[in-house]
């Protein structure tokens, strides 16, 4: 793509307007999907297209009639800007919103000028626009993966006035479609129930989907969405607009339908509470919107956001995954040194790669026996660990295995020693009675000196026990009791600052220590954004780890991340099923387990200990390989997902019955993304010990034409039982 500078306008305390070039048109392309915007004689910037890839370069100077309403042509163009601003002729909602000093909160915003440049994967586009009568500026940037398919756009927002601006709204951008029927999925849910996937018609007037819980800001719902438009967004057909906010804080998303039928997508940080004042020189940085667009379904859209993801987005992205054993489930808070050398001694003989140690292991004037004190002190407790973290890594190290250790450092008990010397570094009223959630406060990052102290945490831990190979990351309350004693009169931009002084932490802890992997936790999957996962190698989906519900939690967060990002661990929930339903459920993902190996019979314990080493086996076609959805449980009583290995030489079938009825209809299983030349031998495997395979075909050499084509009799009619096939090219 070639560079190109136009100038529209001048500054309002300076130059005369300038003539436009002739070139007035810029293309954003991936290898199938065109985002178009042309500059429009009154110089301001619009959206002209965004679709299917234009074959035809020639045809993108005809793509300027909905910049140029058929209605008085003495009226300016209405609709369709793409940093519409507050106090223009348009009449819905506004990308962004600016009180400036004087008082006026108008923003009309004139293109300047823009440049293209490489970068890792893709192309960057960066468009610079400024207002007529204000010194306000305003940067978009975006980000062309072609290969994969997905843009990544933000903006940036700085002024030269000689005081303070008011930013009361600054979305990361605004897409337009002009379509006859709109429908919204979204994903939903609670603490347990999380990624509930429902899909409602967007008509008239403004659907928002946002939150206000300031830090784990994704408990009632997630910060992606699917648009289908057209029809509601199906699996294998249709169109549909797949995005996500990178924003680890509030988020809003809004989608307004106009009085014409026409549909504007605003992503965003939610201004809640958060009218943000400007200096003069200072740059607000949008969060990343990323999205794509696809016209064959949402398993196309996903396979683009999981491809891009491993490439450039998540920590780690094309590395191995650890398999663990965690010991909370087994032993909440009452443990002591020799019960975790035993069960370390059961992580070796499970036979995963590392033992995680959970919450409870720190204080000792507060110590943590449960949720109401120690947390802010992060000394071990040494009564419950005399010899100290050191010697649980001696002890990993001794059988062989790894040792991780869980922390929630942005957090504290009012019962702890932090907190008594340091109450003005927790988040809370100075004129209120305090609330809390979960006996907690969260600690003011907006704060320098309590980020130096955050990541003093890890620090210190790592220093002191270099051993330490993974950390489970926490953040189990959101911001309550909401006023900084750090920002006083600046309270608009505590919200922001906040995590922007998590991030902080984040970036000091990967630039430091970049080879240890962690998980994003917060109270199950109420941190799950492509932001915070640039510092984290995984995420805790949910603390729900029902091999039932995670059916539905799993296939919400399989839309828009790979299985290598998503935790699923084995444990005791839902007892009524058996251990191979609740491993093979889990296997689907990043593979762990929160059991204590003496509540298993033996045939159970060498069931695992079988399914963890097929586990670790096909690894790279489970993480790595192509994902294909092939059953719903939203549509039906079973579940099946597939991986194919980039070669497609390796195939990994995950088949589930989960409640079917009565003699129901039961339909063969067809495989997708295999080579259709290539024969394959089927295997089923993760049999429980003493019996062999119920499949027919099991043993048996098929194309892979016949596979995708006439498919596998997999499923049956008991309830909660599982398959796992493996496919091998010969």
């Amino acid at each position: 793509m070639k560079n190109f500078f136009i100038t529209a306008l001048g500054l309002f305390w300076g130059f005369q307007c300038a003539e436009a070039a002739e070139e007035k048109i810029i293309r954003i392309s991936t290898d199938n999907t065109d985002l178009v915007l042309q500059v429009a004689e009154n110089g301001r910037l619009y959206q002209t297209y965004l679709g299917e890839k234009l074959l035809h370069e020639s045809d993108l100077k005809k793509l300027d009639w909905q910049i140029h309403p058929a209605s008085d042509a003495s009226v300016s163009p209405r609709g369709w800007e793409v940093c519409s601003g507050s106090g223009n002729e348009d009449f819905f909602e506004p990308a962004l919103g600016v009180t400036h000093a004087d008082g006026n909160a108008s923003t009309w915003l004139y293109y300047v000028s823009s440049s293209t440049k490489a970068v890792e994967g893709g192309t960057q586009t960066d468009i610079h626009l400024r207002d007529d009568e204000y010194p306000v500026n305003v940067t978009l940037h975006y980000v062309a993966y072609e290969k994969e398919d997905v843009i990544k756009t933000w903006s940036e927002i700085s002024h030269q006035e000689k005081k303070p601006v008011q930013l009361f709204r600054y979305a990361s951008t605004m897409l337009y479609f002009n379509r006859p029927a709109y429908y919204l999925t979204e994903f939903s849910g609670d603490w347990a129930k999380e990624v509930q996937m429902s899909t409602q018609k967007l008509e008239f007037g403004k659907k928002v989907v946002d939150t206000k819980l300031g830090s784990r800001a994704a408990m009632h719902t997630q910060p992606f969405f699917m648009v289908g438009l057209e029809a509601p967004a199906a699996e294998n057909q249709g169109e549909v607009l797949m995005g996500t906010l990178g924003w680890t804080g509030n988020f809003s998303f809004t989608f307004e339908v106009d009085n014409v039928g026409n549909l504007r997508v605003i992503p965003a940080i939610n201004p809640n509470a958060s009218v943000y004042e400007l200096q003069k020189g200072e740059v607000f940085t949008t969060p990343e919107f990323i999205f794509t667009l696809s016209n064959k379904g949402t398993g196309e859209g996903s396979r683009r956001f999981q491809n891009w993801a491993r490439n450039y987005q998540l920590k780690d992205g094309k590395g191995t995954r650890l398999t663990l054993l965690n010991n909370w489930e087994n032993t909440g808070f009452d443990f002591n040194q020799n019960i975790l050398v035993d069960l370390i001694k059961e992580t070796k003989e499970l036979g995963v790669d590392m033992f995680l140690l959970d919450d409870g292991w720190f204080g000792n004037k507060y110590k943590r026996s449960s949720d109401t004190a120690g947390l802010g002190d992060w000394d071990v407790t040494a009564d419950k660990l005399p010899d100290g973290i050191n010697a649980l890594v001696e002890a990993a190290e001794k059988e062989g295995v790894k040792f991780g250790l869980w922390i929630e450092p942005e957090m504290v008990n009012p019962k702890s020693e932090l907190f008594e010397k340091h109450p003005d570094w927790a988040i809370h009223y100075p004129n209120r009675e305090t609330y809390y959630y979960r006996n907690q406060l969260v600690l003011d990052l907006s704060n320098p000196k309590v980020q130096d102290y955050v990541y003093g945490i890890v620090d210190k831990l790592l220093k002191e026990n270099p051993g330490i190979a993974y950390f489970k990351w926490d953040c189990n309350s959101p911001i309550t009791n909401i006023y900084s004693s750090y920002l006083k009169g600046a309270q608009g931009r505590l919200y922001i600052d906040h995590v922007r002084g998590v991030y902080n932490v984040m970036k000091r802890v990967k630039e430091n220590y970049p080879d240890v992997p962690m998980m994003l936790c917060s109270g199950g999957g109420a941190r799950c954004d492509y932001e915070a996962l640039k510092y984290f190698t995984e995420f805790w989906c949910s603390d729900n780890t029902d091999p039932v519900e995670r059916a539905y939690i799993q296939w919400g967060f399989s839309q828009f991340f790979p299985a290598k990002a998503m935790c699923a661990h084995v444990t005791s929930w839902n007892k009524n099923t058996s251990i191979k339903f609740r491993t093979d459920m889990a296997s689907m993902c990043k593979l762990g387990f929160d059991i204590g190996l003496k509540e298993m019979a033996a045939e159970e314990l060498e069931y695992c200990q079988l399914a963890v080493a097929n586990w670790k086996r096909l690894q790279p076609v489970i993480l790595d390989g192509v994902q294909y959805r092939l059953v719903s449980p939203y549509e039906s009583n079973h579940m099946a997902v597939n991986y194919v290995s980039q070669d497609a030489s390796k195939g990994v079938v995950f088949a589930y019955d989960i409640y079917p009825r009565f003699q129901e209809k039961l339909l063969p299983l067809k495989v997708k993304g295999l080579d259709p030349n290539k024969m394959y031998r089927v295997k089923e495997i993760n049999l429980m010990p003493g019996t062999e395979s119920t499949l027919e075909a099991d043993g048996e050499l098929f194309s892979g034409d016949y596979l995708m084509k006439v498919g596998l009799d997999v499923f049956g009619f008991r309830p909660t039982q599982s398959h796992v096939i493996e496919l091998t090219a010969e």
